[in-house]
């Protein structure tokens, strides 16, 4: 189990210095500790300010080919109670289950620091205060935090063993997550287009399915 302050993380890097996201989120990952994380102990590091930084940090490990069992349903979760502290404009609260799920560092550092190109990719493709209108507090920004939520649901749908069915909605919260952070309307956007490449990547899936399913009730004669 983890100690609770001998094993934490350091101290939240946002707060310190003009480090760039993916040097912020290396921190954290190079600090965790050597057996166990708790998802409280990732909240604690980043505090109430970097729960922007943190919801990017939960979805870098989507980004590649890697699979943890269960970790999309519990990243998933916290991300999505992100987006409704945001929508309600109130501090984040996790239920004590998800407060106290351990994740293991073995499996779970190297996929970060693996998957930080994506972090790196991200500030090349951002500019600070682009197209800022569309990230304005007002109906822009009840549209961006509810797509955001929508966002974090598809990441949660049980489609874990599927390729890519973790990756797009991962990339479009990630998206979201720089373009509010940066204040960059063009970043935002892009997590717009992810999310609806997820439904209709999803929808092709069902689709598909249904049919596999009824040529397979037609050829055993029901």
């Amino acid at each position: 189990m983890d100690a609770p302050a001998p094993n934490a993380p350091a101290p939240t890097p946002a707060a310190h210095g003009p480090e760039s996201l993916g040097e912020q989120l290396r921190a954290v990952i190079e600090a965790l500790p050597p057996d166990t994380v708790r998802l409280q102990v990732l909240v604690d590091t980043f505090g109430d300010e970097g729960l922007l930084l943190l919801t990017a940090l939960l979805t870098l490990v989507f980004l590649i080919p890697v699979s943890i069992p269960g970790v999309s349903t519990v990243f998933g979760a916290a991300i999505l109670l992100v987006g409704l502290s945001r929508l309600t404009n109130r501090p984040l609260w996790l239920p004590q289950r998800l407060r106290e799920k351990s994740l293991p560092v073995a499996r779970l550092r190297p996929a970060l620091q693996s998957s930080l190109v994506w972090m790196h990719r991200m500030e090349r493709i951002s500019r600070p205060h682009r197209l800022a209108r569309l990230v304005d507090a007002g109906p822009p920004r009840l549209i961006n935090d509810l797509a955001f939520l929508f966002a974090a649901l598809l990441l949660m749908a049980p489609f874990g063993l599927v390729p890519f069915s973790n990756t797009l909605p991962a990339l479009a919260l990630l998206l979201y997550a720089v373009g509010f952070i940066q204040r960059d309307g063009g970043a935002v956007l892009l997590g717009h287009a992810a999310n609806i490449g997820t439904v209709v990547y999803f929808s092709v899936l069902l689709g598909s399915g249904g049919l596999a399913v009824r040529e397979l009730l037609q050829r055993i004669g029901m």
